[in-house]
């Protein structure tokens, strides 16, 4: 199983602490299984505007922040990645 790191606001974290009999992770795992079971439903049918709803006014807001050029470095890496994955499937 792969493990990744996950940010969340401080006043979660706290309010997360105070329930410790609940794991976490296994909140988090099947709240991403259930969300891509809905976009492999949707499939390319899912719009910006549904994507944004559904990840709320955080995302929003952290979004809007973001700098242009921390932006185009974060498309080049997706990008890239993309095309590598592509491109080895090309190949197998």
């Amino acid at each position: 199983m792969t493990n990744i790191t996950l940010s969340i606001p401080n006043e979660v974290h706290v309010k997360m602490k105070i329930h410790k009999e609940i794991r976490w992770s296994e909140v988090v795992r099947r709240a991403i299984t259930e969300y891509i079971e809905k976009l492999e439903e949707k499939g390319s049918e899912i719009t910006t505007k549904d994507l944004l709803e559904e990840l709320g006014d955080d995302f929003r807001k952290s979004l809007n922040e973001l700098s242009f050029e921390k932006s185009a470095k974060g498309y080049k890496k997706m990008r890239d990645a993309q095309w590598k994955r592509v491109s080895m499937i090309r190949t197998a």
